[in-house]
Order: C-alpha cells, then sequence, then structure tokens
C-alpha cells in the first residue's frame, strides 16, 4: 500500500506455532482462545510478517522471519511452514538480496531475525544481503550476546553474529531517524533493547509494532506475553502507545497476527478497537 510518497509492502516468511499459554501470560484459556484458538498440543498459528519500505531512494526490510537455517527437531516442534517465505516476496517484488539497503531489526529473537543469514558454499552463515546495513539496538546485542538461562534459547548467535563478523552491524542508541523518514521507536517490555519502526511520509504514520504488539488481541492491557521479559513495562508502554495511535491516526502493522495485518483504532463502548486495512 501507499504511505505517503513510499510503498508499504507485508511479505511473509511462513508461519509458526507457539505455546497459547506463554503468548498470553496470565490470561486464561477460555478468554484467549476465543480469537486464537489452540491446536491438540495448544499452540496457536502466527504468521512471520516482514515488512518492505520503499521509499525511492531506499529499500528497507524490517525484521527477516525465520529463515531456512532451521533443523528438522526446530521446524517439528514449531509446527513451521515456509511455503511463503522472504526471499520469494522480495523477487515477487523484483528485488534481489543485494537490493536490499537497509535491515532493521525489532529485536534479536530467532523468528525475526532468521532470515538475517543464509548458509554460505561452506554451509557457514553468512549475511543474506551482503550490502545492507543492519540496525539493532545497542541494549538489544548485548542481551542477545549475554544470554542467560531463560533467553539463550531464542537467541540464536548463527543469526546475528555473522553481520557483525561482516562489518554490517550498526547499533542504535535509543530513538533516532535511520534515514529521512523512518524512525527507530525502542520500547523495552518484550525485552530490554526491543524497538518498533515508525514510518513518517507526508503527513501519515505507520509503525511496525514487533513484538510489543504482537497480536489484535493483545491490544487489550492486560494481554501480555509470558515471553516478555519486563511485563509491567509493556503494559505501560502500550498504554501510553494506543492512546497517541488512536489520538494521531497511526497505522498499525502486527507482525504475528494470522488475520489481520494492519489498521487503525477507534473507540466503541468506552474500549479501543481495531478497524483492519487491507494490503
Amino acid at each position: 500500500m501507499k504511505l505517503g510518497k513510499f510503498e508499504l509492502h507485508l511479505i511473509e516468511d511462513g508461519i509458526f506455532h507457539l505455546d497459547g499459554g506463554a503468548m498470553f501470560g496470565v490470561v486464561p484459556k477460555v478468554m484467549w482462545a476465543k480469537t486464537n484458538p489452540a491446536d491438540a498440543e495448544n499452540r496457536i498459528e502466527l504468521v512471520l510478517q516482514c515488512l518492505l519500505i520503499r521509499t525511492g531512494q531506499h529499500n528497507i526490510v524490517v525484521d527477516t522471519g525465520l529463515g531456512d537455517k532451521m533443523k528438522d527437531r526446530f521446524l517439528e516442534i514449531y509446527s513451521v511452514d515456509r511455503t511463503r517465505n522472504l526471499r520469494g516476496g522480495l523477487e515477487e517484488q523484483g528485488l534481489k538480496p543485494e537490493d536490499i539497503d537497509l535491515v532493521i531489526n525489532t529485536h534479536l529473537h530467532f523468528d525475526h531475525c532468521g532470515g538475517n543469514t543464509v548458509l554460505g558454499p561452506d554451509r557457514r552463515p553468512v549475511p543474506a544481503f551482503p550490502n545492507a546495513r543492519y540496525i539493532v539496538q545497542q541494549a538489544e546485542w548485548d542481551e542477545a550476546t549475554n544470554p542467560n538461562e531463560r533467553t539463550k534459547a531464542s537467541y540464536l548467535p548463527e543469526n546475528f553474529m555473522p553481520i557483525m563478523e561482516a562489518g554490517q552491524l550498526t547499533l542504535a542508541h535509543g530513538e533516532q531517524e535511520v534515514i529521512p523518514g523512518v524512525h527507530l521507536m525502542p520500547t523495552s517490555g518484550h525485552t530490554r533493547g526491543h524497538q518498533m519502526v515508525k514510518i513518517v511520509s507526508q503527513g501519515e504514520t505507520a509503525i511496525y509494532m514487533g513484538d510489543l504488539i504482537p497480536l489484535v488481541s493483545q491490544i487489550r492491557l492486560p494481554f501480555v506475553m509470558s515471553y516478555d521479559l519486563y511485563p509491567m513495562v509493556t503494559i505501560e508502554v502500550k498504554r501510553a502507545f494506543l492512546r497517541q495511535a488512536a489520538a494521531e491516526h497511526w497505522l498499525l502493522i502486527f507482525d504475528h497476527d494470522p488475520k489481520f495485518t494492519m489498521g487503525y483504532l477507534a473507540v466503541e463502548n468506552g474500549e479501543l478497537k481495531l478497524e483492519p486495512v487491507s494490503a
């Protein structure tokens, strides 16, 4: 779709499944299953939604999905289907990996940066986008490269260390405009260095929210993931962000919702509701 003078393209890197209870934290299953039904293994379906921003001068990818380096056991545990994938979606837009100028990772969990790298001829991971600058928050890099017992399963070095070794990594320090109209918005909450991406052009604004609000059902403040390392920070950031997004008519882009990819907020009976928009 058009956003001012920019083009926004949502590109799937397939689907996967995560435990529904973990995705909704303290919220009982009887409540979240109404909008996100679980399979026999108690897993809910999540889409891997990447964003391509075409500014006319730059081609920017926000988050890169799972990528194709996973082993069979991983594919089984998470019930992964990558019939649609980021590389194929970029080809549909007439783009080769060499055409991408900038990759922004909201954070470095495996489902958001797995496509940062691919296996080279020697079966070692190398940057998937050889001409791109990769941007992540310094705080996120620090957590990813020094994981603890709880976080190490989410941070897979093969997804990000080759970027640093190739000299393509840029570490951001807080909020900044990386190119005209494309801004980093740190949020913390999910991880200490999590960030959203704000796109502004000709008076229109869109927000790729990453895992601050991955599903439409999680617009409700108490609906916070167990995966969030700082859940009360998530709630307070959501409270302020949603208020501003509704007041300023921001287009919200969801990274994991299998039914609704984006929309605007409206107030209905005193509660925030999403008015979906088709890509």
